[in-house]
């Protein structure tokens, strides 16, 4: 087996091993890709305070997110297809999560089912949701959940509409994959894949396939996607949701301070900064930048996490030194799942989990949730200075200076 250091080389394994149109799903984001750059590229721009002299001894990355204790404040984030980096994917990630101690989310849009992963895995997991025009589909769905002992329900807000993926467009994504002549020729390169894939029995849609009415194969599934995700969803369905579900809700895909304040209001235990790994409007602030201004509007009233640009354990601490009470990862949990299975997903938690330690000591902190902006060099006005539509006066002066 090759020695992994770092997210990247599980990254260079899991290109080598997955089918191009997987790969490009996960490693692409809308339009030109600005934000999903930017997701990365902006945690770079912050710097760490090395501290001396400091005992160092029992430190411990173990924290609670959303009233769960964990070993330390990372969750795998919702990723639709996860089935299709590897032959039962879902399952093997959820695993990987629970030997780890840390979160796993299951996707509406997974391969492997709600049901599937409660029957692999003892540890309690979170569920994903998106929001379908069926609203008998909805309340069941979320009945499922409830049968699974799921322990928290996150709710996506940013999906009302699908962004413009070229990539995934060009490829003609799909699970299973269409068999065309360019994704034939690519598959026949990908034959490990391939074998593990005729292997299990899930490859299409689990939670959707056999549960939505006149959803019964793959053909029938695409045509009732196209058509459900609801354009509707507002804050009153979502305190709609959160009565029907009765549980923690965390509520994803915030990036502005007003609609923090909103999901206050309707009752969020915890609230995601995110723009959806820079998957849906580009051009939108990225998720750490976005997270100063979302903290000042809410202080302490509820639980922030952070999601979209995470890919080390140094990523984490400085999310968790500006604010954030938690963290997701999604590609840096793919890449290790598509290149070695549940040991690759649990060697990448190793990775982020002793980078987030290493650099948590020598910046002179010996818990997680002693993590602040002592520790940090962040430039100024990293959250940027915008003329704001909202206020069309002073934007209207500066245009005149």
């Amino acid at each position: 087996m090759p020695v992994i250091t770092e997210i990247a080389d599980l990254k260079r394994l899991y290109r080598r091993r997955v089918p191009r149109m997987f790969y490009d799903y996960c490693e692409s984001g809308s339009w030109s890709e600005q934000t999903f750059r930017d997701n990365s590229s902006d945690f770079d721009l912050i710097r760490l305070r090395q501290r001396v002299a400091v005992d160092m001894e029992g430190r411990t990355t173990e924290t609670t997110m959303a009233g769960q204790t964990v070993a330390m404040p990372v969750a795998l984030a919702p990723v639709g297809l996860t089935g299709m980096q590897h032959a039962d994917g879902e399952i093997l990630a959820a695993k990987a999560a629970a030997k780890k101690g840390v979160p796993f989310t299951l996707s509406t849009m997974s391969i492997c089912s709600i049901e599937d992963v409660a029957g692999y895995t003892d540890a309690p997991f979170w569920f994903q949701l998106y929001v379908m025009r069926d609203e008998d589909y909805l309340r069941r769905l979320i009945d499922r959940a409830k049968a699974a002992k799921c322990s928290a329900l996150v709710l996506t807000l940013d999906l009302q509409i699908l962004g413009q993926r070229h990539r995934d467009l060009k490829n003609g994504l799909s699970a299973p994959p269409k068999l065309t002549i360019p994704t034939m020729l690519n598959l026949a390169t990908k034959w490990r894949w391939g074998l593990e894939m005729l292997a299990t029995k899930r490859r299409g849609f689990g939670n959707i396939v056999g549960h939505a009415k006149g959803v019964d194969d793959p053909s029938s599934l695409m045509t009732w996607v196209a058509q459900q995700f609801d354009p509707r969803l507002d804050w009153e369905k979502v305190k709609a949701i959160k009565k029907m579900w009765g549980g923690p809700l965390i509520l994803k895909g915030i990036l502005d301070p007003e609609d923090a304040k909103a999901a206050l209001s309707v009752g969020a235990d915890a609230i995601v900064v995110s723009n959806h790994g820079g998957r849906q409007l580009d051009g939108a602030l990225s998720s750490i930048r976005a997270l100063p201004p979302i903290l000042d509007a809410v202080g302490d009233k509820a639980e922030l996490h952070l999601d979209s640009g995470i890919r080390s354990g140094q990523d984490v601490l400085k999310a968790l030194a500006m604010g954030a009470r938690g963290t997701y990862i999604g590609r840096a949990f793919v890449y290790g799942l598509g290149a070695m299975g549940q040991q690759g997903v649990e060697i990448a938690l190793d990775v982020i989990r002793k980078e987030l330690d290493t650099t948590m000591a020598l910046c002179g902190r010996k818990h997680v949730t002693e993590l602040d902006r002592d520790i940090l060099l962040v430039p100024e006005d990293f959250a940027g200075r915008w003329l704001s539509s909202a206020k069309p006066a002073a934007a209207k002066a500066a245009r005149a200076r």
